[in-house]
């Protein structure tokens, strides 16, 4: 639905209207379809989950990674990992996320509070995300480590 939000901007950006097709979304009359409102439900909520998932990127960048067949995976963080630049590297970490199949490798935050806790909190442990209950370490790697090598 995304891709036909983008469509519709683009048009109605880079051409002059000029009248509304009769069919599945308007009406003889002109007027929007009961299947023009649900679509634009849609929309919204597609546009609202886009937000969320770059305020989650921005707390959990995804971790730098390659791949070697001799080596195995390598994972590491830096200021600009997964596109995402901050002031923080980060230690790599697995994220679990609710209905994946598999974890994903983002950056965290070792230092301060909880992203979800105000600064001037006293109860933090001065551990960043450190502790957010959806991730694990990489097995072998040192705890405070910015690349984790995982062998084949």
């Amino acid at each position: 639905m995304l891709t036909l939000q983008s469509w519709l901007s683009f048009y109605e950006k880079n051409y002059e209207f000029i009248g509304r097709v009769t069919g599945r979304f308007y009406g003889e009359d002109g007027l929007p379809t009961p299947e023009l409102t649900q679509a634009e439900a849609m929309i919204t909520k597609g546009l609202e989950a886009n937000k969320q998932e770059l305020k989650e990127k921005q707390k959990f960048p995804p971790c730098n990674a390659e791949w070697s067949s001799t080596r195995g995976s390598r994972f590491w963080c830096s200021q600009r990992s997964g596109g995402v630049s901050r002031d923080w590297i980060g230690v790599p970490r697995k994220l679990f996320k609710p209905g994946a199949k598999e974890p994903h490798c983002v950056c965290v935050r070792t230092t301060g509070p909880p992203s979800d806790q105000t600064p001037d909190n006293p109860t933090h442990r001065n551990r960043g995300d450190l502790d957010h209950p959806n991730l694990e370490e990489y097995t072998g790697c040192p705890p405070l480590a910015v690349t984790c090598y995982v062998p084949l």
